[in-house]
C-alpha cells in the first residue's frame, strides 16, 4: 500500500465559494495521449520540418501500444497510413548527397539537425512500414562527412523552425543528438563515426560542462553507448542540480525536454543505486503535470522527446493483470473509492471534492500502476464601465452539444444571485459594482459522445440595454470589453 497526504490550500486573496476541486484517477500513463490519437496520430504535411514533427509521435505511441499488447488492427492501419504518407513526402525534401532540408533541393544545402532527425525517425518507423535502407545509409554518410578532426559534428544548413530542435544549439549537443540517433539505430559503440563522436563528447564533459540541456542529453547518449561511469557521473550531476520535493523531481530550468532526457537515461540502461523506479516515477509525476489536454506538451520538441520517454516508462511499468483500489479520505469524513483494473484502465475517473481548503489522504493498494491528480478550476467576471454599478447582467451559457451542466456547480456560481437552467442554456443573473470582481466556475459533463464538436457561444449583456451592450464569445475564450471582463473556464469530463 502507498499513502500520500495532500493539502488543498487557497491563495491569500480569493472570493468565498469560488473554489472547485476534484480528484481523478487514470490507470494507464499513456491514456490521455491514447484518448486523443486523432490529435497526436496526425497525417504529416507541410515542409520537410513540419512533416517530421508530425511523423515522429506516431512511432512512440505505436511502440508503447505494441510493447504492452494494446495495439489494435484499427490503430495500426491508421498509423501505418500516416507513416507511409509522411515517409514518401519527406523523400521529396532529400538532396542528392543524402541530406534533408525544409524545402529540399531548392535550399542551398541540407541541414545537419533535420537530417539526423530524419535518420532517427526512419529507423524508428522500420518495424511498421518499409523504409529503404539506402535512405538511412545516405543520411549517415552525409553526417559523417561533417565530422571534425576532434570528433564533433559541425552544424550545416538552415533550420527555419528553431523550436523543432529544442536545446540542440551547439556542436556538442548536436553531436550528442546524432550519436544517440546512431546508437538507437543499433550502431555499435566501436563504430568509427560513433567512437569519434564519443571522444568529442568525453572531452566536453572533462571541460566545464555547465549547460543543463547538454548534460541531460549526454546522460542519455552515454547510457546508449554502455559507458556506465560517464552515465553515473552525469546523472549524479543532474540530480544535484535538480529541485527535489518529495517524490517530484523537476529540473531547475523547468524544461520538459531536459527532464525527458534524464528519464530516458534512467530507463535505457541497468538500474542504478539511488535512482530506481521510484525516482523515475517522481520525474514522470512532474512530466504528466505539464501535459496539455491532448497528451502533448507546450512545444513540438518537448512533445517528441517527452512522449518517447513516457512511452518507455509506461512499457516498463505496464501490467495487464491485477487490480488497484485508490481510496480518497478527508478529515471532514469524505470516503471515495476508485477501482482500476484491466477493463477500465483507460477510463478517466473523476469525483468532486467538497472541502476546499481541506486535508486529504490518497491511498493506493493493489498490483498495478495508477496516477492520481487534484485540480482546482475557477473564473472571474469584472465590471469596467463608467457607472458605479451595473444594471442586471445576464450571462447566457449555451451548452456544448452532448454535454449537460452540473447543477451543483451552477448553484455555487449563483450564491447571492440567481441562476436557472432552460433547455440547453444556463442563465446567471448578477449585478456588479465598478471594479468589483466575482470569481466562479461551472462544470460541464459529457452525456452523449458527439463527433466534430463545435465551440458553444456565451453571451454577456445588460438585461435592460441588450442592444447596446450585447457581447458574445466562444466558450473558454476570454472576453475583454469596456463593459465587462469575463472569463469562463469549463472543466470537461473525459
Amino acid at each position: 500500500p502507498v499513502e500520500k497526504k495532500i493539502d488543498l490550500l487557497m491563495p491569500e486573496m480569493f472570493v468565498a465559494g469560488s473554489a472547485r476541486a476534484s480528484v481523478s484517477v487514470l490507470g494507464d500513463l499513456m491514456g490521455r495521449a491514447m484518448k486523443n490519437l486523432d490529435k497526436l496520430l496526425q497525417m504529416p504535411y507541410g515542409c520537410g520540418e513540419q512533416n517530421m514533427l508530425l511523423f515522429a509521435p506516431n512511432i512512440f505511441i505505436l511502440n508503447y501500444l505494441k510493447s504492452t499488447g494494446q495495439l489494435t488492427q484499427t490503430i495500426l492501419d491508421r498509423a501505418t497510413h500516416f507513416l507511409e504518407s509522411g515517409y514518401q513526402r519527406e523523400l521529396t525534401y532529400k538532396h542528392d548527397d543524402g541530406s534533408y532540408s525544409a524545402f529540399g533541393k531548392s535550399d542551398e544545402s541540407g541541414n545537419t539537425w533535420l537530417t539526423s532527425f530524419v535518420m532517427k525517425s526512419f529507423g524508428g518507423a522500420r518495424p511498421y512500414i518499409y523504409v529503404q535502407p539506402q535512405h538511412i545509409k545516405d543520411a549517415r554518410r552525409w553526417l559523417s562527412k561533417h565530422q571534425r578532426p576532434d570528433g564533433c559534428i559541425r552544424s550545416v544548413g538552415k533550420l527555419f523552425h528553431n523550436g523543432m530542435k529544442g536545446g540542440v544549439s551547439d556542436d556538442v549537443s548536436l553531436t550528442a543528438y546524432i550519436t544517440a540517433a546512431l546508437l538507437e539505430l543499433d550502431a555499435d559503440a566501436t563504430d568509427p563515426v560513433v567512437q569519434n563522436c564519443l571522444s568529442c563528447l568525453k572531452a566536453a564533459v572533462a571541460g566545464q560542462l555547465d549547460n543543463l540541456y547538454t548534460t541531460a542529453l549526454l546522460s542519455y547518449t552515454f547510457t546508449l553507448a554502455g559507458d556506465q561511469d560517464m552515465r553515473s557521473k552525469l546523472i549524479t550531476t543532474l540530480h544535484q542540480k535538480s529541485n527535489t520535493q518529495g517524490t517530484t523531481v523537476k529540473m531547475s530550468s523547468g524544461l520538459v525536454e531536459i527532464t525527458s532526457y534524464v528519464l530516458l537515461a534512467l530507463l535505457s540502461g541497468p538500474a542504478m543505486p539511488d535512482f530506481g523506479l521510484d525516482y523515475s516515477t517522481g520525474i514522470v509525476h512532474w512530466l504528466t503535470q505539464q501535459q496539455n489536454p491532448y497528451g502533448g506538451f507546450a512545444s513540438t520538441q518537448d512533445t517528441v522527446v517527452a512522449l518517447q520517454a513516457l512511452a518507455k516508462y509506461g512499457a516498463a511499468t505496464y501490467s495487464p493483470e491485477g487490480s488497484t483500489t485508490v481510496t480518497v479520505t478527508s478529515l471532514g469524513g469524505l470516503h471515495k473509492e476508485f477501482t482500476v483494473d484491466r477493463s477500465n484502465r483507460l477510463l478517466y475517473q473523476e469525483e468532486k471534492l467538497s472541502e476546499v481548503p481541506g486535508e486529504y489522504t490518497i491511498k493506493a493498494q493493489g498490483q498495478s500502476c495508477v496516477l492520481a491528480q487534484c485540480r482546482i478550476v475557477c473564473g472571474c467576471c469584472r465590471y469596467q464601465g463608467r457607472r458605479e454599478e451595473t444594471n442586471m447582467v445576464i450571462i447566457n451559457i449555451k451548452l456544448l452539444s452532448g454535454y449537460i451542466l452540473d447543477k451543483s456547480s451552477l448553484s455555487l456560481v449563483t450564491q447571492g444571485f440567481r441562476g436557472r437552467l432552460d433547455g440547453n442554456k444556463a442563465f446567471v443573473f448578477l449585478q456588479l459594482r465598478k471594479d468589483e470582481t466575482q470569481i466562479y466556475s461551472v462544470t460541464l459533463e459529457e452525456d452523449q459522445p458527439v463527433r466534430n464538436l463545435k465551440p458553444a457561444v456565451v453571451k454577456v449583456y445588460d438585461y435592460y440595454q441588450t442592444s447596446k451592450s450585447l457581447q458574445s464569445f466562444k466558450a473558454s475564450i476570454p472576453l475583454c470589453s469596456s463593459f465587462i471582463h469575463c472569463s469562463l473556464l469549463f472543466l470537461r469530463r473525459i
